[in-house]
């Protein structure tokens, strides 16, 4: 009988996946970390702060996301670092002189070679430039080419093409449910009623369900046997607005708001 596969600092893979929910970084110099994807590290290595300390300069060239800002790190040093999420998929891409834009919380890291910078597009980043970034998805990304509706919930990201715009079903439009949301913004929740459209030249990002992936905020430790500090709360501090109550918080969810 087989037993485990047990790595060390030599046999994890360098900027490469362990498996199909972890990815091992090899670290020499600096990344951009979303905090609480970091599962273990090997080596020499220091996590710092956005906005604090002496990288201003690194952060001033690299992260253009004041709403984000809390959420990230710059880790520094050399080693090994293992990503992770929730045992989401994860998976590396490399962008050649690109643009991608991509829901906030699916990001994961990034190296410091692209931009970050903050999408119209309420609740999604873009990274511009060349170099390497981890992103986590619920189930395998398939990709797709415009023109193309898609299901907001099954949305990843897309690249070098325009911003979507909404698209409401017609028949939805004209029926009681229609009139309810345009009074009250309740509604719309199926991807059969309202999708985002993309049109033009690119490519669009899917993950292989209609469900977004559950959301903790930031430093957050689930209440857990065997958690330490498990049920404590750090709210979200990349949302700005009061949380609403019943559908209208779900809906304000929805568009990472």
């Amino acid at each position: 009988m087989t037993g485990p596969v047990i790595h060390d600092v030599s046999s994890l893979p360098a900027d490469d996946n362990v498996n199909a929910y972890a990815f091992s970084v090899e670290l020499d110099g600096q990344w951009f970390l979303q905090k609480g994807k970091m599962i273990a590290y090997y080596g020499q290595i220091d996590f710092h702060g956005i906005g604090h300390g002496r990288l201003d300069r690194l952060i001033a060239g690299s992260f253009h996301s004041p709403l984000h800002a809390a959420d990230w790190v710059v880790a520094e040093g050399r080693g090994k670092m293992l990503l992770a999420d929730r045992a989401f998929d994860v998976n590396s891409f490399d962008l050649d002189d690109g643009n991608l834009t991509i829901r906030s919380g699916n990001l994961l890291a990034f190296q410091p070679s692209l931009s970050l910078k903050q999408s119209i597009i309420p609740g999604f980043l873009t990274l511009i430039g060349t170099g390497k970034f981890v992103a986590a998805s619920n189930g395998p990304v398939v990709f797709m080419e415009p023109p193309i509706r898609v299901d907001p919930q099954a949305l990843v990201g897309w690249a070098d093409c325009p911003s979507p715009c909404h698209h409401y079903d017609h028949q939805y439009l004209r029926g009681f449910l229609g009139g309810l949301r345009a009074h009250t913004g309740i509604g719309g929740a199926s991807g059969e009623e309202h999708q985002f459209e993309f049109v033009g030249a690119g490519t669009v990002l899917l993950q292989s369900t209609e469900q977004l992936m559950p959301e903790l905020a930031t430093g957050e430790v689930p209440t857990e046997a065997g958690v330490p500090g498990g049920g404590g709360h750090v709210p979200q501090s990349g949302s700005q607005l009061p949380q609403l109550p019943g559908n209208l918080g779900s809906l304000q969810r929805r568009f990472g708001l």
